[in-house]
């Protein structure tokens, strides 16, 4: 098995493994099995989160590869995410320690804002996870909660020792900026939607002048997309019958997957791509013995469109984050 990348995180040094796995669509016992099968191929960081529906589930397949003495505990990043209509302070504890239980650990590795937005509280006892639809049906209802109460909320689970490091997603850098004019625990990650139809070149260059590890999501661009029948991705030619990734995957005696994922890690990026199967998890893996010319990465790059899949607002009402 090629020897695992990392990415330094601070301010612990703690090693971020470069090539996670995704577990968003992962359902039932398919997502037991999936994770333990994914620490079984070597994976050592599984990103989750609340609206993922799934955590008790990938919590059973991390129970199941720690009582098989596939993995210790700590060798394994086990990443979450804040849902949105938790934001509130005196609800964030509450989330937390939910998707703690439903995980089976007692601390997460790294714990996202997962929208730089809020939405109205839905009671776990009402429905969970609570979605974006506050009837659960098509009302999108907003809540004005400051991102500084939500982010100081987080920084005293730090303190209690329930998360190691803490994290944005979907955020873009004028939050940063001002996040880090306030933050006393500054966020360690930044997760985005990144892949050649949309290189973020700006946002990560920014996150890593600030001492941020980038991870990047949605890495083969509008195919998981294309799964829930979007429009915008069914209209979008897949990247992996894209020539430009097909002739280099050619040259080099790899799959088109592999060519994508490598030209995001040697950009100093994170992944966490989601697999189905054993070959396509060892087959991420193996991306790492890839390497890519520069002319070659600039060619994959020179596909970018600032084309962006994952944008709450062309679904939901008033969730104009990226505009």
């Amino acid at each position: 098995m090629t020897e695992p990348l990392t990415l330094r995180l601070e301010p612990t040094g703690a090693g971020l493994p470069q090539i996670g796995f995704g577990t968003w669509k992962h359902y039932g016992e398919k997502a037991t099995e999936a994770v333990y099968a994914g620490l079984t191929a070597g994976y050592r960081l599984i990103d989750g989160a609340c609206d993922y529906g799934n955590e008790k589930e990938c919590g059973e397949g991390l129970r199941r590869a720690i009582a098989d003495v596939i993995v210790k505990r700590e060798e394994v990043f086990v990443v979450s995410k804040l849902w949105n209509t938790f934001h509130r302070k005196e609800h964030v504890r509450e989330a937390v320690l939910r998707s703690l239980a439903d995980w089976g650990v007692s601390y997460f590795d790294v714990y996202h804002v997962h929208f730089p937005i809020s939405l109205a509280y839905v009671s776990p006892n009402t429905r969970y996870p609570p979605g974006w639809y506050f009837d659960g049906k098509s009302e999108v209802k907003h809540d004005p909660v400051p991102l500084r109460e939500t982010w100081e909320a987080l920084e005293q689970l730090v303190d209690e020792g329930l998360i190691r490091h803490l994290g944005v997603s979907n955020m873009c850098s004028a939050l940063l900026m001002d996040l880090l004019t306030y933050a006393r625990h500054r966020p360690s990650v930044l997760q985005i939607e990144i892949h050649p139809y949309n290189t973020q070149t700006r946002a990560v260059a920014y996150a890593h002048s600030q001492g941020l590890a980038v991870t990047a999501y949605s890495s083969f661009g509008p195919l998981g997309f294309r799964e829930l029948h979007t429009a915008k991705a069914l209209r979008t030619p897949p990247l992996f019958a894209h020539p430009t990734v097909t002739a280099l995957a050619l040259a080099h005696a790899c799959t088109p997957a592999q060519v994508v994922l490598r030209w995001a890690t040697q950009r100093g990026l994170a992944v966490i791509p989601k697999s189905d199967t054993v070959e396509q998890m060892r087959e991420n893996l193996e991306s790492a013995r890839v390497w890519l010319s520069e002319g070659e990465m600039a060619a994959v790059s020179a596909l970018d469109e600032g084309l962006r899949f994952n944008d709450p607002a062309d679904d939901f009402a008033g969730c104009y984050i990226f505009s």
